[in-house]
């Protein structure tokens, strides 16, 4: 299986974490949740809007490089 790196901001993964059903549960999974949720269309219009604004800000390069985020939580890379 390929795996690859992705940029959210700390306050997009507080946020994921609050729709994770158990600890272990992997971002992966709870990423394709989400998304069966949006295809399925069984999101709240609130939740969409949310997605939508995301959207924005990552083409107006409003997130932080992972290299940041790994440097401000003591992470190697």
């Amino acid at each position: 299986m390929n795996t690859t790196t992705i940029q959210i901001k700390d306050g997009t993964l507080e946020r994921l974490k609050y729709f994770k059903e158990f600890n272990k549960e992997s971002y992966d999974e709870l990423i394709n949740k989400i998304i069966d949720d949006v295809e399925e269309g069984n999101l709240s219009d609130d939740a969409l809007k949310d997605i939508i604004e995301a959207k924005k800000e990552i083409r107006e390069g409003k997130g932080q490089k992972i290299e940041e985020v790994a440097k401000e939580l003591g992470i190697k890379l």
